[in-house]
């Protein structure tokens, strides 16, 4: 007698269910947005390359005594960059000089961020009257004109390195906390945040582990740019006469060939392509993290 399974019997044996797929990844990470723009990667690499030559300076300078009779010698096989006024090498004073520069433009915008980061979350967590103080002072530091603001600090108060990166600082901070307020007002309200507060979440923790770190992409795209704005303002300020005279920086070397412009043109020509080429780097480099870090490019 041949045997059968009643079909309740197969009805009731449970599914085995099938493995979840793997989620898939971003068909293109962080570093393959980035390195498909070709002047991204350009301004990287110039980036990358002004860094180490900062950092190494003194092993890469070739000069550092004054040598009056070598004065206004031209670029040659001796002197790359050729000599200034008082016989010192161009190159090595070009290389010592990207180590301010970007002194200056790193730790200016670190503080710059940190104060915009500090008010424009407050500002874009609590809202309402917290808000509105937060954002008028944000408007008034906004319309004050920042660089002649800047000469007059300077003037009053001396000028040095530090004294310069606080008060870049201190001016230039508006954008990023304007730009972090409109990030937090649209993820304040998202469900992970809903979550967390329903968990009795404090609001420090709110901010700190759950909106904030949500909300850095373009504030680190912005801090980027903003790198080669503090450059050029502290240039601006020293070859006004308003630099640290102790501290050689870019500003300050074409403060020092203004007056041999027609004689020696190399004293202003070298350092000021070397200004160019580290803030055009930098803004490079920055556009390419705004296109990676933009979730409209990723499908392109």
């Amino acid at each position: 007698m041949r045997s059968s399974t009643p079909a309740s019997a197969i009805s009731s044996v449970p599914a085995v269910p099938e493995p979840a797929a793997p989620a898939r990844r971003p068909r293109f990470g962080l570093w393959r947005r980035f390195r498909r723009n070709r002047a991204a990667l350009f301004g990287l690499a110039v980036t990358t390359a002004f860094v180490i030559v900062g950092v190494f300076a003194p092993l890469l300078a070739p000069y550092g005594q004054l040598d009056m009779a070598a004065s206004f010698q031209p670029p040659g096989r001796e002197h790359v960059f050729g000599t200034d006024s008082l016989g010192t090498d161009v190159f090595s004073n070009v290389i010592y000089g990207t180590r301010v520069s970007l002194l200056v433009g790193l730790f200016s915008v670190l503080t710059s961020t940190a104060i915009g980061i500090t008010i424009g979350a407050a500002a874009g967590f609590f809202s309402g009257r917290v808000d509105t103080l937060l954002m008028r002072l944000t408007e008034m530091f906004q319309v004050l004109p920042q660089f002649f603001l800047a000469i007059v600090i300077v003037a009053i108060f001396g000028a040095s390195v530090w004294s310069i990166i606080l008060i870049i600082g201190v001016l230039n901070w508006p954008a990023t906390a304007r730009l972090l307020r409109a990030e937090f007002l649209a993820l304040r309200e998202r469900e992970f945040v809903e979550a967390a507060r329903a968990l009795g979440m404090s609001n420090f923790d709110l901010i700190v582990r759950e909106i904030l770190p949500n909300a850095l992409p373009p504030i680190i795209v912005n801090a980027t740019l903003q790198v080669s704005g503090a450059i050029l303002l502290e240039a601006s300020l020293s070859f006004l006469g308003l630099g640290d005279p102790n501290a050689m920086s870019w500003g300050i070397m074409l403060h020092n060939a203004q007056d041999f412009f027609n004689r020696a043109w190399w004293m202003a020509a070298f350092p000021g392509f070397a200004l160019f080429l580290t803030t055009l780097g930098v803004n490079l480099m920055g556009d390419g993290l705004n296109d990676a870090l933009n979730p409209k490019t990723q499908s392109r």
